[in-house]
């Protein structure tokens, strides 16, 4: 497997120091999710050629799944995204679903989705990124969002039908909203691009709480996974010394 930190790691510091550092560590690329906040992306794209450590996923520059209403604006925003993507290398795109619409059924908003991303699908295949779901917690962090259960995400990958539009799936927020980590990450394993991994409770980094990330990696690496799993998380101890616990206390004992 390959580990990935996000932006905001190292609060204050822009994009280019976050590649130094993770090929510092030993790590294998940066999560920067704005990537509209690049004065010049071609400038970018040459600091990772530089640093040998690139940019592996981005978000979609507008997110809104359950209107269909405004699918084609999610689909000229996407468009554009993909446009970055090709310039950066990026072959992951993060989405959010949305708050879910007061008033309106949820299948209904279920089948906006579905029918958004199946017309999502070709651009993603014809430019080869692949196009990620999020489900997201609402108790702590997202009250509203629509999509927070993995199996809802994994109904929707399926009708979708394509390879190019998967799941991230975040340990921390299916914790909270679901728990039975192990079986579900492991379970929707087909469907999966991507993991994200913070403790709780805090969203801190892994080790500062509750879950066991030694049996919960360890379980993921034995499905033969060999993607990204991205420590989208806050630091309790100075960043440096908490990727290098992070190396010695965890990944260690995973093999």
């Amino acid at each position: 497997m390959k580990y990935s930190l996000c932006i905001g790691a190292y609060k204050g510091k822009d994009a280019v120091y976050h590649l130094e550092k993770i090929k510092e560590h030993g790590l294998h690329g940066l999560e920067y999710y704005g990537w509209w906040n690049f004065e010049d992306l071609k400038q970018i794209a040459r600091e990772q050629e530089r640093i040998g450590v690139g940019i592996i996923a981005t978000c979609t520059k507008f997110f809104n799944l359950v209107d269909a209403s405004v699918r084609d604006q999610y689909i000229g925003a996407l468009r554009e995204t993909i446009e970055a993507c090709r310039i950066l290398g990026v072959k992951s795109i993060i989405t959010q679903t949305g708050n879910e619409m007061e008033g309106v059924p949820r299948e209904l908003q279920h089948e906006a989705m579905v029918e958004t991303l199946k017309q999502c699908a070709p651009l993603c295949e014809q430019a080869d990124v692949v196009l990620e779901i999020e489900p997201l917690n609402g108790l702590v962090n997202h009250k509203g969002h629509y999509l927070q259960r993995s199996d809802e995400a994994a109904d929707i990958i399926d009708e979708v039908g394509s390879r190019h539009v998967k799941l991230v799936f975040d340990v921390y927020h299916q914790q909270i909203t679901e728990g039975n980590v192990i079986r579900n990450a492991t379970g929707y394993i087909e469907r999966i691009n991507h993991y994200h991994i913070a403790d709780n409770p805090g969203r801190k980094q892994p080790g500062t709480g509750e879950l066991n990330y030694v049996h919960i990696l360890k379980a993921i690496q034995d499905t033969g996974f060999d993607g990204f799993v991205g420590l989208e998380c806050g630091y309790t101890i100075d960043t440096d010394e908490a990727i290098e616990q992070f190396k010695n206390d965890i990944l260690a004992k995973i093999g």
